[in-house]
């Protein structure tokens, strides 16, 4: 497992050898595009892209809306790097697999990650469309990224998660929100598996343990991320009601609609963070 564990080190540093064979840009800010921020990198200046099928031994999303590729530039003055699609655990990969793109943005020294998703409302108050910073999460139903030999190269043993998505940084969304009118919820996000939907029975266990929105990523890269010392914010899109809270029947096409309504209010509230982080 030890020599396991050494190559996982070992492939993020060819995948950052291949990156910089490309380009040398530096980010400060990673940032990652779930549903409804797919056309983000047009936000950005762009200096370089690459193709996650063009690095070696690189995770490759397999869902449709996903484009696979990493896109280097500026937001303002701010040097960022989006993740034009990421792989999910459903997918089939390990999960270690599913957060190596984490190692690999921190390697080509990312400082600060920038989560965003769609995600299901639990929150009775929720409304398919709003925008949800997530003051904290739970992940009791995925397998923790971390589990295995620790590799001391990448952090410590026992990473400390009392402030996962960090303070000052959901402090600076807050105000862009305010500053731009735009609404903003506040809540505890859940990572579940997926790929099929909750059961009203699971929506109801998650609201009793205190989620106000449901999804298939997010916590894992989060714990990734705060185990090589980044600083992470995020932001759901709450792109419809939760099972047993919606009386519709939920479909994937439905999430990418309202995702893609949301988009230019999103695009705004992600833009203007960055900006403001300087």
């Amino acid at each position: 497992m030890k020599a396991k564990q050494k190559d996982q080190y070992e492939r993020v540093a060819k995948a950052c050898e291949a990156v910089r064979k490309v380009t040398d840009f530096v980010p400060k800010v990673a940032l990652t595009l779930g549903s409804g921020l797919g056309d983000y990198a047009d936000q950005i200046e762009v200096k370089s892209e690459i193709d996650y099928a063009d690095i070696p031994d690189f995770p490759v999303s397999t869902v449709a809306g996903h484009a696979g590729r990493f896109v280097f530039g500026m937001v303002g003055k701010v040097p960022v790097v989006a993740m034009k699609g990421r792989v999910h655990f459903y997918e089939g990969y390990d999960i270690r697999e599913v957060v190596m793109p984490v190692n690999l943005l921190r390697m080509l020294g990312a400082e600060i990650l920038f989560l965003t998703n769609a995600a299901g409302g639990i929150n009775p108050d929720f409304h398919a469309g709003d925008l949800m910073l997530i003051r904290d999460h739970i992940s009791l139903f995925v397998r923790n990224p971390l589990i295995g030999p620790n590799e001391d190269r990448f952090g410590t043993r026992f990473p400390d998660m009392s402030h996962a998505y960090d303070p000052e940084l959901s402090g600076i969304v807050r105000k862009v929100a305010d500053q731009n009118k735009i609404p903003l919820r506040e809540g505890v996000y859940c990572q579940l598996t997926g790929p099929s939907y909750e059961t009203p029975a699971e929506i109801r266990m998650l609201r009793t343990i205190g989620a106000d929105a449901v999804g298939m990523s997010t916590a894992v890269e989060n714990i990734c991320a705060n185990h090589v010392g980044m600083k992470v914010i995020g932001v759901s899109c709450i792109s419809n009601m939760a099972a047993g809270i919606s009386k519709v029947p939920l479909t994937h096409a439905e999430v990418q609609e309202t995702a893609d309504k949301t988009q230019p209010v999103f695009t705004r509230l992600v833009t203007e963070t960055i900006k403001a982080i300087g």
